[in-house]
C-alpha cells in the first residue's frame, strides 16, 4: 500500500524558499519554462541548493548564470515576485504526498492512539473475547482525566485564574503528568475490570456485556461533559511532555507506542500469563483441566485492555489540550481492525502485539490514503469493513490449508 500511494499519490509543494535576484537579471516565461538569466551564479546555487543537482526532461526552470552555464531544475510553480531588494524567485521542490517527513511523522503519531489499544484487544481477541467498549472507556478516562489535570491546574493556579491561563505556568510536570496518565488509566482499568468480572461471574458473552457497557459509558460521558469540551491542563502535561517538539515532530505518542508493543511482546511471548492466554484462547475447556484459573486470566485482561486504553486517552489529552464530549466514538471499529488485519484470530489462540501495531498502521494508511488519492472521505469507513472482512477470510483461508489447525 505504502508502494502504491508513493507511485501514484502524486506530489505537492515542499517548503518554499526566496532567491533575491541580483541587479541585471532577466526573465522569461517560454512555453510554460521561466528562464532566468543572472549575471551572477549565486541564483543558480542557491536553487540548486533547494532543489538538488538533477536534470529531469521535463525541467519547467532554466537558469543561465553568469558564467553561461544553463541547468535546467523541476520545481513546483516557480515564479517572479517583486521584492523591497529587486525580484525574487519563488520556487519550491516538488516531493510525494505519501513519502514526505511531514506525513509519514502525522501518520505514525495519529496510529500511535489506536496501536496502544489495539495491543490490548489483541489479547483480549487472543483470549477467544471480544471488547466492543473500548471507544467509551476511551472517552470516559479522558474526560475523567480532562477533569482532574483542570483541577490540578486550578488548585495550583489559585481561584482567582481562569481555566484558559496557560501562561501562569501551572502545575510542575512531577504532578500533572502522574495525575493525568494515572488518572486516566486507573478509570480505564476499573471499566474493564468491570466488563470482565461480569463476563466472568455471569457467564455471558462478551459480545453481549461489552456493547451494553458501551451504551452506558457513552451516555455517561455526555453526562459528564453535557456536550461541552475540557480545556485548561498543565502546560507540563501538553508541551511540557505529550507534544514537547523533537525539531518538527513530536515523538512521545510513538515512544509509547513502541513501549507499549515492546511490553506486549514480552508479555505474549515470555511470561506465563501470556502463555495462559494462548492455551485459554487454543482451547478454554482444556485449560480448566490443566489446572489454568481461566476466570482470574479473562478478568485481568480485560483490565489490561482498560488501562491501555486510558493510556491512550491521557495521550490524546496531552497531545490535542482538550477533551472533546465525542472522544473515542467509532475506536471500537479500528481498534478491532487493527487487531484482526495484524493477525489476531477472531475464534481465538492467535495474535501478537508487533502485529497489532502493524494494522493500527495499515487502518491509519487507508484514511491516510484515501486523502493522498483525493478520494471521498465517505469510503473510508467501506474500505475499513471490507479490510476487515478480507482480513478475516484470508486467516480462515489459512487455517483451512495448514496440516493440524483446528
Amino acid at each position: 500500500m505504502a508502494a502504491v500511494l508513493t507511485l501514484r499519490g502524486g506530489t505537492k509543494p515542499g517548503d518554499t524558499a526566496r532567491v533575491t535576484l541580483p541587479e541585471g537579471t532577466t526573465t522569461e516565461e517560454v512555453a510554460g519554462v521561466l528562464v532566468v538569466q543572472s549575471p551572477s551564479a549565486t541564483p543558480l546555487n542557491q536553487v540548486r541548493a533547494v532543489l538538488g543537482d538533477s536534470k529531469p526532461s521535463g525541467a519547467n526552470l532554466r537558469i543561465l548564470s553568469g558564467s553561461e552555464k544553463l541547468e535546467a531544475f523541476s520545481a513546483s510553480n516557480p515564479r517572479i515576485i517583486k521584492g523591497t531588494n529587486g525580484p525574487t524567485l519563488l520556487v519550491s521542490p516538488s516531493e510525494s504526498k505519501f513519502l514526505n517527513t511531514q506525513n509519514l511523522v502525522l501518520l505514525a503519531t495519529q496510529a500511535s492512539f489506536i496501536a496502544v489499544m489495539a495491543v490490548g484487544m489483541t489479547a483480549v481477541i487472543i483470549l477467544g473475547g471480544i471488547d466492543l467498549s473500548v471507544g467509551s472507556i476511551y472517552g470516559l478516562a479522558a474526560v475523567v482525566g480532562a477533569f482532574a489535570l483542570k483541577a490540578l491546574q486550578m488548585r495550583v493556579l489559585g481561584p482567582e485564574a481562569n481555566s484558559l491561563d496557560a501562561a501562569a505556568g501551572g502545575a510542575p510536570w512531577y504532578l500533572a503528568i502522574p495525575v493525568g496518565i494515572g488518572v486516566c488509566c486507573l478509570v480505564g482499568a476499573a471499566c474493564g475490570g468491570a466488563s470482565g468480572a461480569m463476563i466472568v461471574g455471569l457467564r455471558v458473552h462478551p459480545f453481549i456485556i461489552t456493547l451494553g457497557m458501551m451504551a452506558m459509558l457513552s451516555g455517561l460521558v455526555f453526562v459528564l461533559t453535557r456536550g461541552q469540551s475540557i480545556t485548561g491542563f498543565p502546560e507540563s502535561f501538553t508541551r511540557g511532555f505529550m507534544k514537547m517538539p523533537a525539531g518538527n515532530v513530536y515523538p512521545v505518542p510513538v515512544a509509547i507506542m513502541v513501549v507499549t508493543m515492546l511490553g506486549g511482546m514480552f508479555v505474549l511471548s515470555q511470561t506465563v500469563l501470556g502463555r495462559r492466554i494462548f492455551a485459554i484462547g487454543g482451547n478454554e475447556i482444556a485449560a480448566k483441566y490443566a489446572g489454568i484459573p481461566v476466570g482470574g486470566v479473562k478478568i485481568l485482561v480485560y483490565v489490561a485492555m482498560g488501562a491501555l486504553a486510558g493510556l491512550s486517552a491521557a495521550m490524546y489529552l496531552g497531545y490535542y489540550g482538550a477533551a472533546a464530549p465525542g472522544a473515542g466514538q467509532g475506536y471500537e471499529l479500528d481498534v478491532i481492525a487493527a487487531a484482526v488485519i495484524g493477525g489476531a484470530s477472531l475464534s481465538g489462540g492467535r495474535g501478537s502485539a508487533f502485529g497489532a501495531v502493524l494494522g493500527a498502521l495499515l487502518v491509519q494508511m487507508i484514511g491516510n490514503g484515501m486523502l493522498v488519492l483525493d478520494i471521498d472521505q465517505s469510503y473510508t469507513q467501506i474500505v475499513k469493513g471490507a479490510a476487515i472482512v478480507v482480513a478475516v477470510v484470508l486467516d480462515q483461508a489459512k487455517a483451512r490449508l495448514t496440516p493440524g489447525a483446528r
